[in-house]
């Protein structure tokens, strides 16, 4: 078994329902068991400013799937939201990230992992920080990485936001 972090957001389509939906459906990921999920963030776009903010979170995933297996399956779940790749860091339905898979350094033409500039990346560490926070990321404990991002504009949602009346 390896322990994956999963990276979700999603900005279009009732984003918040989008993510709680994605979360149920990694949890039934062939030999895979969600083991913890982060709390739900409100977040500003990470590039053009014209779109919704996003919703995100972060799953840890046991998983026996390969890592290319993985992505394969995350990749599936974001087209059966009809995910659409238009623009770089443009709106989109449902966004999955494998951000880290066991202690694995992966370097592949489709995956990277660690994820790419998730060390700078406030709308994953804050999440990740909070459901692993004994991580380290690059030999440095991740409360150090997340220590040295703004994380100001990063909103956690409470109870009453995440009720089916709230809109985000």
């Amino acid at each position: 078994m390896s322990l994956a972090y999963i990276g979700l957001g999603s900005n279009l389509d009732n984003p918040m329902a989008q993510v709680r939906q994605a979360l149920d459906e990694l949890a039934r990921l062939p030999l895979s068991d969600v083991v913890g999920t982060s709390s739900l963030y409100a977040t500003p776009p990470l590039g053009p400013q014209d779109q919704p903010d996003f919703i995100n979170a972060v799953a840890a995933l046991e998983t026996r799937l390969s890592p290319l297996a993985l992505l394969d399956q995350l990749q599936a779940l974001e087209q059966r939201h009809r995910r659409q790749r238009q623009r770089r860091w443009g709106p989109r339905t449902l966004d999955l990230d494998m951000l880290l898979y066991g202690q694995e350094t992966i370097r592949l033409p489709r995956l990277r992992v660690p994820h790419l500039h998730m060390h700078t990346r406030a709308f994953v560490l804050v999440p990740l920080y909070e459901l692993a926070p004994d991580l380290s990321l690059h030999h440095r404990p991740l409360g150090d990485w997340r220590a040295e991002l703004d994380s100001a504009p990063i909103r956690r949602l409470t109870d009453a936001d995440v009720t089916p009346t709230a809109t985000i």
